[in-house]
């Protein structure tokens, strides 16, 4: 399937759910940006084989996605199901409809989780030895997100982050991940991508990248932690 992040994402589903985790695992894909808008997803065999549904199946959840407009299926040569889905633009009241959409205990819940598996992540990948395609995918993963114009940088973002757990090579460590990531996605959406934020963030994501480089497991879950403790003092200052 190519890219290392749809691979961790669209793993095998349940039989007996094989519909709803279906769209659910695609919806993921869409919603983290992991096939950016306007890219088109998998090859209906591949991405059939690589969930292990029937194609009937998968169709089923393809035509609901492009029901909910998030897909657009296209038919002929160069046809396929493409991503039209694109976060909105941050308005007044964004967040605090989608922390109120989470109840009043998840979004603290969100948060904690998402710390605890991505600094476990982050100190698995520093306590590794790591190989020269490894370190490269992770310098080009932070140079993706340094460089990133303003509309690109959530997804691009959210990219840096998933690949951390990807190098680990565990793809349960992966799925948490992604699923840490989804939990605050809207949230994260909904504030605006500030300037001064941007570049405080880089600094951390270059901490965090040198520790995990230098071999340095404690070191790297103390940039992530700092990095995150960030994003969430930044959530609840918007929401005050």
């Amino acid at each position: 399937m190519g890219e290392p992040q749809l691979v961790a994402l669209l793993r095998p589903v349940r039989a007996g759910n094989a519909f709803e985790e279906t769209v659910e695992r695609l919806l993921q894909a869409i919603k983290l940006g992991v096939v950016a808008p306007g890219d088109k997803l998998p090859a209906e065999r591949e991405l059939a084989t690589q969930l292990g549904i029937s194609r009937v199946t998968l169709r089923e959840a393809i035509r609901s996605l492009q029901e909910a407009g998030y897909l657009d299926v296209r038919r002929g040569r160069y046809g396929g199901a493409f991503v039209v889905y694109e976060p909105p633009l941050p308005a007044h009241g964004d967040l605090r409809r989608a922390v109120n959409a989470m109840g009043p205990y998840e979004l603290e819940d969100a948060l904690t989780f998402r710390m605890a598996v991505e600094c476990g992540a982050a100190q698995v990948l520093a306590a590794s030895v790591l190989t020269d395609e490894q370190r490269a995918t992770l310098r080009r993963r932070l140079a993706d997100v340094n460089d990133a114009a303003p509309a690109d940088y959530r997804r691009l973002d959210t990219a840096f982050h998933l690949a951390i757990a990807e190098l680990t090579g565990s793809a349960l460590l992966a799925a948490a991940c992604a699923d840490a990531r989804l939990r605050v996605t809207d949230l994260l959406n909904a504030i605006p991508v500030l300037g001064p934020n941007i570049d405080h963030a880089a600094a951390q994501h270059a901490a965090i990248v040198a520790a995990i480089l230098a071999g340095d497991p404690e070191a790297a879950r103390k940039a992530v932690k700092e990095h995150l403790d960030g994003t969430a003092a930044l959530l609840r200052a918007f929401l005050a």
